[in-house]
């Protein structure tokens, strides 16, 4: 398995200048939204800190919560499926389909899928997969994953998108009207949903009391995709699971603020039952949750409502892009949920990081993501998945950091060599952090030195 380099995967975008500075300026506007959005009202870090109580005490009784959910929802009259990885999951979509002799499936805005492939698995086997998310059919047409768990297409400009509909659905290459753009690819889209054999939606929410789910959207297309054909598919996270209908009005009021500064998203759609004559199926999927879920310091992270917010924020996110990230989950949240699917393969992610906390200031169920990216970092060390360069460097490092005589006088060296080398010599292919930033002048004394000039004159 080849190892994800997340620094390699983002020079392309750090280097066009233009995508950088939209791509900051957008994020960041996003978490000032939601900083407004949170400041107008009173009681939110309460609600964070109730959002955090109930996703820890259904994930410790997550069992019997599944449980009363099929219940539930069988005697509402869905049929309800368990997945114990994408594999399964993958084989039971493809068997609903089969067995209505389907061929082609919309669907709106899910991570799951996109996290079982199963686009990919159900193309290979003659059906059509429709995204019906603007960002997501954005991000098909051209063949990438979404870049953002909310906002899959952020990354890109009007002009990036004008050139992928040129090619895709035949609009004019030339026109970048953002309005003229997704009126295109309503008009190429509703055609589709209304001719589709089947539909399927993601889930925000599953609640285990009532046996219905909650899919938020901004755009209507998850109520097309699950009313209008015939047969309604909804992939769900075990850990979606929620215990009674009074919780869902704490994290209504968490999530669209979170992501996007938004009182609410535009549909809060409630999902129970099928319609007459048709069918509506969940498939319950693990994937690899049960174990996280038995990891004393990762677990956490199965809180998590998907709301981006920690992207958003995230200094090293917004000025790397999604993609860089080399999986479906990006930024800090993908830095901790990406290792416990494949250590080696994302060991590189918990070091794009500059451990400031912020993610876990925002995030709206307290999940502490700072403190387990570190906590990954020891991992990683630990089973010796560092890279050769950064593990030598971490020992000369703590070395000169455990003796302060060393310490002392690799400063004074360091301060005067900085001063006096040829930038040759500072600037090369070693020095990964001299290619985006120059070295600061050294100041002309230490603080130790200027304290103890101080203590001596008093």
């Amino acid at each position: 398995m080849k190892r994800v380099d997340h620094v390699k995967s983002s020079r392309k975008f750090i280097a066009d200048e233009k995508h950088i500075e939209f791509h900051d300026k957008r994020l960041w506007g996003l978490r000032t939204s939601r900083d407004q959005a949170a400041h107008g009202i009173e009681e939110w870090e309460e609600l964070r800190t109730l959002a955090s109580g109930i996703k820890e005490h259904t994930l410790t009784h997550l069992a019997d919560y599944l449980e009363e959910f099929e219940r539930n929802a069988t005697n509402n009259g869905a049929i309800v499926h368990w997945a114990a990885d994408a594999k399964e999951h993958n084989r039971i979509v493809h068997e609903i389909l089969n067995g209505h002799n389907a061929k082609t499936l919309v669907k709106s805005k899910s991570m799951l899928t996109e996290e079982c492939e199963m686009r990919e698995y159900l193309e290979a086997r003659g059906i059509a997969v429709i995204e019906t998310d603007l960002g997501e059919q954005i991000q098909q047409l051209d063949e990438e994953m979404p870049s953002h768990i909310v906002v899959p297409a952020v990354h890109k400009l009007a002009s990036d998108v004008a050139d992928v509909f040129s090619k895709t659905i035949g609009t004019d290459p030339n026109n970048h009207d953002v309005y003229y753009l997704a009126e295109a690819q309503r008009k190429a889209t509703r055609p589709l949903i209304l001719n589709a054999d089947a539909g399927m939606t993601g889930c925000n929410f599953a609640v285990a009391e009532t046996g219905g789910i909650t899919v938020c959207t901004n755009e209507g297309n998850a109520d097309l995709s699950a009313n209008v054909p015939p047969q309604h598919i909804a992939s769900i996270g075990i850990e979606k699971l929620i215990p009674k209908l009074e919780h869902l009005g704490v994290f209504i009021r968490l999530l669209s603020r979170s992501a996007l500064g938004s009182p609410i998203t535009q549909y809060t759609s409630h999902f129970r039952g099928p319609q007459k004559g048709a069918e509506m199926h969940f498939v319950l999927v693990d994937n690899g949750r049960s174990e996280r879920l038995a990891m004393d310091d990762f677990w956490y992270s199965l809180k998590c409502i998907r709301c981006g917010a920690c992207m958003n924020t995230c200094p090293v996110y917004r000025r790397s892009s999604g993609l860089s990230y080399g999986g479906v989950y990006s930024g800090p949240i993908g830095a901790i949920i990406n290792p416990t699917y494949d250590l080696k393969k994302y060991s590189a992610l918990p070091f794009a990081s500059t451990m400031n906390g912020s993610c876990t200031n925002v995030c709206p169920v307290r999940i502490n993501i700072h403190e387990q990216i570190y906590k990954w970092r020891q991992i990683i060390a630990e089973k010796h998945e560092l890279p050769f360069v950064k593990k030598e460097a971490m020992k000369v490092a703590g070395k000169v950091l455990s003796e302060p005589k060393l310490y002392r006088a690799a400063i004074k060296t360091a301060n005067g060599a900085v001063s006096t080398l040829p930038r040759a010599f500072l600037y090369n292919p070693f020095n990964a952090w001299g290619k985006q930033r120059e070295v600061p002048d050294a100041p002309e004394q230490t603080f130790r030195d200027w304290y103890l000039k101080k203590r001596e004159a008093n």
